[in-house]
């Protein structure tokens, strides 16, 4: 016959095992970027426009940067070189998912 003790230990060390294994795929999607087709992050948007104009303000192609796998896209250089000072500042939440 079982005993409760072991059985309690058994079920307390499957929960943690399984935690363990859900842990890396939790930080591997807050690195990722949502991006659309074109590998655009924000679907293009200048992203410092939301915090600076206070409305979502299309992005230029001349004004952009690389960073975590996607496009970034901005309305002005000023936009570009504040992004770039200070990335997590300006980015969605959750990678923008």
């Amino acid at each position: 016959m079982v005993r409760r003790e072991t059985v309690l230990w058994m079920l307390c060390f499957l929960f943690v095992a399984g935690m363990g294994m859900a842990l890396p795929e939790v930080a591997l999607a807050a690195e990722r970027i949502n991006t659309d087709g074109k590998g655009l992050a924000i679907k293009g948007y200048d992203t410092v426009a939301y915090f600076t104009v206070g409305k979502p303000v299309k992005g230029k192609g001349e004004f952009s940067v690389e960073w975590k796998g996607a496009r970034w896209l901005f309305s002005s250089r000023e936009h570009l070189v504040l992004f770039e000072k200070s990335p997590e500042r300006y980015a969605p939440q959750y990678g923008g998912y």
